[in-house]
C-alpha cells in the first residue's frame, strides 16, 4: 500500500531533514534498511514510498511515522513532549534531544547530563557538527570541562560558554557528582 495522501513536497522533507542531521542517502539507507535507489526517487518526487518504507525512513531519521508526515503538527507549532524525545547513553554519557529535527531547522537543543568521572564522545571522534557551526552551553548543575582545540575551560553551574563547534572539542565531569547542562547549536552561521 502506498502513501496517497502525502503532500507533493514529501520528497523535499525527508531531503531536508537527511541534509539537517547531516547524513548521506548512503547514511540513510544504511540506518533505515531503505536501498539508496528507492531513497533517491523518495526525495526527487519520484516514487510514493509504501507505509512501511515510509515507516524504515522515519526511523532511520529518529522520527515516528506521524513526526515525517506531520500529523502531529498543527499550524507552524512543533511540540515534543518529553517523554517522546530521543535518548542516547553512551559511557556514563546521556543527551536528550529537546527539539523536533524540522527542515531547514538552523539550531538544535540538547541535555545533557553527565555521570561522575565521564566525558562526551571518544577520545579520537571527529567534531559532530558542520562547519560554521556554533555552540552555546549553559551549564544547569554540578562542573564541566568543555576541552576546546587543546584548550580547558571549567564551567560551574550557572556558566555560559559559546564557541565554534566545528574545532575538535569533548566535555568532563571530574567531579564526584553528575553534571547537567543545556547545548544549543546553531548550524553553519559562521563564515569559515
Amino acid at each position: 500500500m502506498n502513501i496517497a495522501v502525502l503532500p507533493d513536497r514529501f520528497g523535499h522533507r525527508i531531503r531536508s531533514l537527511r541534509d539537517s542531521k547531516g547524513l548521506s542517502l548512503r547514511d540513510l539507507a544504511a540506518v533505515s534498511g531503505v536501498s539508496v535507489p528507492m531513497l533517491s526517487q523518495v526525495e526527487r518526487g519520484e516514487s510514493s514510498p509504501t507505509i512501511a518504507v515510509a515507516e524504515r525512513i522515519a526511523a532511520g531519521l529518529h522520527l515516528s511515522l506521524s513526526q515525517l508526515l506531520r500529523l502531529d503538527e498543527s499550524q507552524d507549532v512543533s511540540l515534543v513532549r518529553s517523554t517522546d524525545r530521543r535518548v542516547v547513553l553512551r559511557n556514563g554519557h546521556r543527551y536528550e534531544e529537546v527539539t523536533a529535527p524540522l527542515p531547514g531547522e538552523r539550531a538544535s537543543v540538547t541535555l545533557h547530563t553527565l555521570k561522575a568521572g565521564a566525558r562526551t564522545g571518544g577520545r579520537k571522534d571527529a567534531p559532530l557538527h558542520s562547519p560554521g557551526s556554533r555552540e552555546t552551553v549553559i551549564t544547569q548543575t554540578g562542573r564541566v570541562t568543555l576541552v576546546l582545540d587543546g584548550r580547558r575551560y571549567e564551567l560551574r553551574a550557572g556558566d555560559t560558554i559559546t564557541f565554534d563547534a566545528d574545532l575538535p572539542h569533548h566535555f568532563e565531569n571530574s567531579m564526584r557528582t553528575e553534571a547537567a547542562f543545556l547545548a544549543i547549536v546553531t548550524a553553519g552561521l559562521r563564515i569559515t
